[in-house]
C-alpha cells in the first residue's frame, strides 16, 4: 500500500492516481487541488497541465516538470475550501504546500487557489501566493555607537553587543 501523496490517508490508487489516469474526475475544486499536488510528487505533469483553464497560456511545461522532479514534496495541508456562487460554478482552496529542493532546503508554497467547473469538470483558474509581508523588527535599531538600549549608559557596542 502507498498512501496517497495528498494526504488523505488512502491508498494513491484508490485516491489520485484514478484522476491522473483519467479514469474519474475530481468531484470538488478541493479534490483537484489534492490530485494537483499529487500530480507535482508524482511527476504527472501532463495532469498539471490539462486541468489548467481552458486557453491558459502562462503555464510553463518545463518549469513544472523541472519544480516536480527537482522538488521532495513532504506535506499538504488544505487551509480552507470555499464553494463560489452556485451559477458560477467556481470555488476557492487555500492551502498550504512544503517541500524540499535538491539541497534539501524546506520551502512553504501557500497559495488561494481558484477553481472553475465548465461542463462538469473542475478546472485550476489561477493561484495568489500569500506571502510573510515584509519582515518588522520588533525593538527599533540600535547603532553600535549609541546608547545601550539595557539602560546601562554605556554604548552599544561597549555593552549589549560586545
Amino acid at each position: 500500500m502507498e498512501l496517497c501523496p495528498c494526504g488523505s490517508d488512502y491508498d494513491y490508487t484508490e485516491c489520485c492516481e484514478p484522476y491522473h489516469l483519467e479514469k474519474a474526475l475530481p468531484a470538488t475544486c478541493e479534490d483537484l487541488m489534492r490530485a494537483r499536488y499529487s500530480a507535482f510528487a508524482k511527476g504527472q505533469i501532463d495532469f498539471i497541465e490539462n486541468t489548467h483553464i481552458p486557453g491558459t497560456e502562462d503555464f510553463d511545461r518545463e518549469e513544472a516538470q523541472k519544480w516536480a522532479e527537482t522538488s521532495t514534496w513532504k506535506g499538504l495541508h488544505i487551509v480552507s475550501t470555499q464553494k463560489g456562487n452556485p451559477e458560477h460554478n467556481d470555488g476557492v482552496v487555500e492551502f498550504k504546500a512544503v517541500y524540499a529542493d535538491n539541497e534539501n532546503k524546506d520551502y512553504l508554497h501557500h497559495e488561494i487557489s481558484t477553481f472553475k467547473k465548465i461542463d462538469n469538470k473542475w478546472y485550476y483558474e489561477d493561484g495568489q501566493i500569500v506571502g510573510t509581508g515584509p519582515i518588522k523588527r520588533a525593538t527599533p535599531k540600535v547603532g553600535r555607537n549609541e546608547p545601550c538600549p539595557c539602560g546601562s549608559g554605556k554604548k552599544y557596542k561597549k555593552c549589549c553587543a560586545a
